[in-house]
């Protein structure tokens, strides 16, 4: 296959030429990886924890180099890719404590003693996708590390350049050779063989629902580990009784923060109908004021789309004719620019931007009755990654917490992935858990041994 275009989606100009591998270099990549398998996991677990450490101050003695890739490469913001960055710091800290604290259990049997292990899978693939690729890509990565497993990290085609670096910087951190392995390559190339490979134990995607299906599928005969995260088309709930202003002001980064690139993006906005047309008062200065812009200035809170095929497929959601309320700003001139457009219509349910994930800064406001009415509307999808709810009824916002179909929720705020608590999706939105301490059972097995004391 010829080599990638890594294209700077705020210019339009080539940045670099990535060579992809090829199926044969990706069985090659999981044989070293297998090699170094039993190496790793042998490694004492104080050892372990000290070269994740290592690992993640050489992340951060590097994170304004790998803010400064993620700008040019994937168009995001600067304050934007200085976060991710410090968030795949963040994750391989948080996960560099797993290894001493690795604890089974003392289960009471009769005539001997029962305990666990939790035992490493061996090689895990982690399938990266464009969006946001230093996070996700440490999702998968630090605990799968920390529990014992190499690593096979498959970037997305179109963001490739962070993830070839931080495998540099796991090897000038002292990790062992064929612990850490970046992978470019295509989909449907590098990233099916490590799908389909009988010496990778697990596959961790994050991508597309049609495309996690597919993933589903081919793992099922080898029963093969797996986590996926998923698409989402996430609801943010304003009860009449919320503080309106605020839920107003911050409804925009909700879904268009990465320039609504973001499988949370609450592009539902969902409004109590004594209060609707009060909301879209407020909302309007909101949205018009976001700075959109050069992803390089510090000031900047949304930049471009990843591409031109991905922006006319965003394009799509807002035909002549559609409900547009406002926009807000997108520069002319070179750059996959899209402004972000909020659409109002009573009849919303007939709009594909309702029903779809539109992966892009286009957000639909409709209104509902009473909580009863807020749940259906929120329900009324085969997803269910996250949400907010807004209101001053605590028990409102409990009752409403419990009845929405979703992995992660948040009341009055829209903060609801932390690196220190489970994050994923219900129906179609996801299968497992990443983050936080629940993350490393997907990356392990359960031995159980029982030992006879009596004669």
């Amino acid at each position: 296959m010829t080599e990638f275009k890594v294209i700077d989606p705020a210019t339009e100009q080539v940045v670099e030429r990535v060579a992809p591998a090829s199926a044969e270099e990706t069985d090659a990549a999981v044989e070293r990886a297998g090699r170094a398998f039993e190496g790793w996991r042998s490694v004492a677990p104080g050892d372990r924890a000290r070269l994740l450490r290592a690992f993640a101050a050489m992340v951060d003695a590097h994170a304004e180099e790998l803010a400064a890739l993620e700008v040019r490469n994937a168009g995001h913001p600067l304050g934007q890719a200085r976060w991710e960055a410090g968030n795949l710091r963040d994750v391989l800290e948080y996960y560099a404590g797993a290894p001493e604290r690795a604890c089974g259990r003392q289960i009471p049997v009769a005539g001997g003693l029962d305990v666990t292990f939790a035992e490493p899978l061996g090689v895990v693939g982690v399938i990266v996708p464009w969006n946001f690729p230093m996070p996700i890509m440490g999702w998968g990565l630090a605990p799968a590390l920390a529990a014992g497993n190499t690593v096979i990290v498959k970037p997305a085609e179109l963001t490739p350049l962070t993830a070839l670096r931080v495998g540099e910087l796991a090897l000038e951190a002292g990790l062992p050779e064929g612990v850490v392995q970046v992978l470019p390559g295509a989909g449907p190339v590098a990233g099916r063989r490590l799908v389909d490979h009988p010496g990778v134990a697990k596959i961790v995607f994050t991508g597309s629902t049609r495309v996690g299906k597919e993933i589903m599928a081919a793992c099922a005969p080898g029963v093969k580990r797996l986590t996926l995260e998923l698409g989402g088309k996430s609801s943010n709930i304003v009860f009449a009784d919320a503080d309106l202003e605020r839920a107003a002001a911050t409804a925009p980064y909700a879904v268009f923060d990465n320039a609504g690139q973001d499988c949370c993006a609450r592009s539902r906005i969902l409004v109590q109908r004594p209060v609707y047309d009060r909301f879209l008062e407020l909302l309007e200065p909101a949205v018009r004021g976001l700075r959109v812009g050069d992803p390089g200035d510090a000031k900047t809170e949304m930049g471009p789309l990843i591409s031109a095929a991905h922006r006319e497929r965003v394009a799509s959601y807002v035909p002549d004719g559609a409900p547009v309320a406002f926009r807000g700003p997108a520069p002319g001139g070179p750059g996959f620019w899209f402004p972000p457009t909020v659409l109002a219509t009573p009849g919303f349910a007939a709009l594909p931007a309702w029903n779809e994930e539109v992966f892009g800064p286009v957000v639909t406001v409709a209104p509902f009755e009473d909580e009863d009415d807020a749940v259906r509307l929120a329900n009324d999808t085969v997803y269910g990654l996250s949400g907010s709810i807004w209101t001053r009824d605590l028990g409102r916002g409990l009752r409403m917490a419990r009845a929405v179909e979703a992995g992660n929720l948040s009341v009055n705020s829209h903060s609801s992935v932390r690196y220190w608590t489970p994050f994923g999706g219900f129906k179609q939105s996801g299968l497992g858990r990443e983050l936080g301490p629940d993350a490393l059972d997907a990356f392990t097995d359960v031995k159980n041994v029982f030992i006879a004391t009596e004669e």
